[in-house]
């Protein structure tokens, strides 16, 4: 019996919000003191959504799973179809969509969040939304997956030879409690950033991070680096990977764009340099123009930077 060729080659599942970004700022205003800008935009926003749109954009046949309220439904479906994403999987949740505050220098940003309906994600993930992401080659979790959502999906996942990553963002709670381990060791491709991993390892040595993923054990560990690039060890050895060098604008959702030019690497059967580098590519091109999505690189600009950089 033939097996049925899989509908996306990736679906992402996670968080989603709309973003009101802030970028331009030379400095941190004070307490009490107040910064002006002209550089503002209202964009799709989340790591799930960046991913997804990173993504569809270098080629890729992507959905999306996750909730927004009832007034952004429309603008998120919208808005995904023009990078060729799949809204299958785009749930109208009980609740407000969630919204996201990001004031950005071009070294560094913060975050200002409210959750919204982004808090049934997981119900969604272990329900109906579980259809969409059987129908994928590979699912990335964008989100802190709940443990009792991983007992129910991961397995069913594995078992159709759906590969997996998890980037679940800066969640201490969530990365300090030990159980969570058994998601971590089950996860194909764990994405953390450096803080991530501190929070993991407890040390904000590298090699510290790669000598805890070990004992987890992580099954491709690699770490995210900001403007050093990124870092992997595959086959006992210390994978080192620079990132091109830009002009960086505003670095809001750098590292969901790496994750695209990665998952981009490994559908293709990358080793662990490939999918370094793409990410890196990905990752740094994102930074040009404020916002997550304005300047995530189609598969003509990131070949042609592959070419000129590695």
């Amino acid at each position: 019996m033939t097996t049925p060729k899989p509908k996306y080659d990736v679906a992402v599942v996670g968080e989603i919000y709309v973003d009101h970004v802030f970028s331009g700022f030379a400095s941190w205003p004070k307490p009490g003191e107040e910064v002006v800008t002209d550089a503002y935009v209202r964009a799709m926003g989340g790591g799930a959504a960046a991913t997804a749109c990173g993504l569809a954009k270098l080629g890729r046949t992507v959905a999306l799973v996750g909730l927004v309220g009832a007034d952004d439904r429309d603008w998120f479906a919208t808005g995904l179809a023009k990078y060729g994403v799949a809204a299958d999987g785009l749930v109208v949740g009980d609740g407000a969509t969630g919204t996201t505050i990001s004031v950005s220098t071009a070294e560094d940003r913060s975050f200002f969040t409210h959750i919204g309906v982004n808090h049934q994600v997981g119900a969604l993930c272990a329900g109906a939304g579980l259809a969409v992401l059987q129908q994928a080659r590979h699912v990335h979790f964008a989100m802190p997956l709940p443990r009792d959502v991983a007992d129910v999906v991961l397995p069913v996942l594995a078992a159709a030879a759906i590969t997996t990553s998890l980037d679940m963002g800066f969640q201490p709670a969530w990365l300090g409690d030990p159980a969570n381990r058994p998601t971590l060791a089950a996860i194909d491709h764990l994405l953390p950033n450096e803080k991530e991993a501190e929070l993991l390892c407890g040390s904000a040595d590298p090699a510290a991070f790669f000598e805890h993923a070990a004992t987890l054990p992580l099954r491709n560990p690699m770490l995210k680096l900001g403007v050093r690039g990124a870092a992997a060890v595959e086959h006992g050895q210390l994978v080192r990977v620079a990132p091109p060098s830009v002009v960086a604008v505003d670095a809001t959702g750098a590292g969901d764009a790496f994750d695209a030019g990665f998952i981009d690497a490994l559908l293709d059967g990358g080793n662990a340099a490939a999918r370094l580098q793409r990410g890196c590519i990905t990752g740094a091109l994102s930074t040009r123009k404020p916002g997550a999505l304005a300047a995530i690189p189609d598969r003509h600009e990131l070949r042609s930077i592959h070419d000129r950089t590695y």
